[in-house]
């Protein structure tokens, strides 16, 4: 026992003696334990730990988890829901209560599937657990993919390219406006009946709530809330930290030697040198080609989110998922 160390387990009471004593005495190979690598505490299977101090054993077969702290909890509560003696419904509530504070990109549903609670149970415990912490504008749902909380802009979005492809359908303007076909459904019936595509509640909304900024920042009038939709959105330079970002990336023999890390490279470089010249360029550009110039601009712009969802869901499901079995040293 030298090596592991108890860590990451949900259960309120500790380990189950009863159960020790009934994994002790199952003929045949008990699977392997989960251990996070940094720290050698132990996700997932002490009850087995114990049985095999109990049998007599030297070793014992164990997964490696190379995750953070945070995700091997995640991870601990995910596999404790499912398997032969799962957690209470107290356990479940408190981690859940952990992960909205550890994981608050987390979507309701997202977190209910891991901890076994209803997305309603979820909403509830974030409320009174997160009060006041900051909480981000964009939720990952169960399905990996990201959705803003206040889908403003991507209801003014599809509000103006409705405006110019009447025939679009639900899926194609989701795709150009980063909402979903539902939104999509509910934009085009409000414009339909002459009606601000924005819901009211999301029309007033402090506008550095909107932008992820300070709260402290004024809110808007009725009159803001009544501007004309489809309005040009702000040009924004590549914030510096992204640059400093990508200069870093550069030099990871990861992806300098590597095919598909040297396609997204150059894919990235062009935008950083046309974030410099970009107010320039959009000046001098032909007035007959803006509108398609636009819509192509806004194509573009949704694959660039495609691919970020799939690059945060493999981060995500490399986190979750630990690597093949090993064996280790208990005594």
């Amino acid at each position: 026992m030298n090596l592991l160390i108890p860590g990451y387990s949900p259960r309120i009471g500790g380990e189950i003696t009863s159960h020790v004593q009934a994994l002790a005495e199952t003929e045949g190979t008990l699977p392997p334990i989960i251990v996070h690598r940094p720290s050698m505490r132990v996700i997932d299977g002490m009850h087995r730990v114990r049985s095999a101090i109990l049998r007599g054993q030297q070793t014992i077969r164990v997964r490696y988890f190379d995750g953070t702290e945070q995700d091997a909890f995640v991870l601990a509560v995910r596999l404790n829901v499912k398997h032969g003696l799962p957690l209470t419904l107290a356990e479940r509530r408190r981690a859940a209560a952990r992960i909205v504070v550890s994981h608050a990109q987390l979507s309701d549903r997202a977190i209910a599937s891991l901890t076994g609670l209803s997305g309603k149970t979820v909403g509830e415990i974030r409320k009174r657990t997160a009060e006041g912490a900051h909480q981000p504008l964009a939720r990952v749902g169960r399905d990996g993919r990201t959705r803003p909380l206040n889908t403003e802009r991507g209801r003014r979005l599809a509000a103006e390219y409705l405006s110019a492809n009447p025939g679009g359908s639900l899926r194609e303007v989701s795709r150009v406006a980063g909402i979903s076909p539902e939104t999509v459904r509910d934009v085009r019936d409000k414009l339909s009946r002459g009606e601000d595509p924005i819901p009211v509640r999301q029309r007033f909304l402090p506008a550095a709530e909107e932008a992820g900024g300070s709260a402290a920042a004024p809110a808007r009038t009725e009159k803001d809330g009544a501007r004309r939709f489809g309005r040009p959105a702000a040009v924004h330079r590549v914030p510096a930290d992204g640059r400093h970002a990508l200069n870093v990336l550069r030099k990871d023999p990861s992806l300098r030697f590597t095919e598909a890390g040297r396609v997204l490279l150059r894919l990235m470089d062009p935008h950083i040198l046309f974030a410099d010249r970009r107010e320039q360029l959009i000046k001098d550009l032909p007035e007959h080609t803006l509108g398609m110039l636009s819509e192509v601009a806004r194509q573009y712009a949704a694959s660039w989110s495609d691919i970020a969802g799939a690059l945060e869901e493999r981060a995500r499901q490399t986190a979750l998922n630990p690597q093949s079995a090993a064996e280790i040293r208990i005594s």
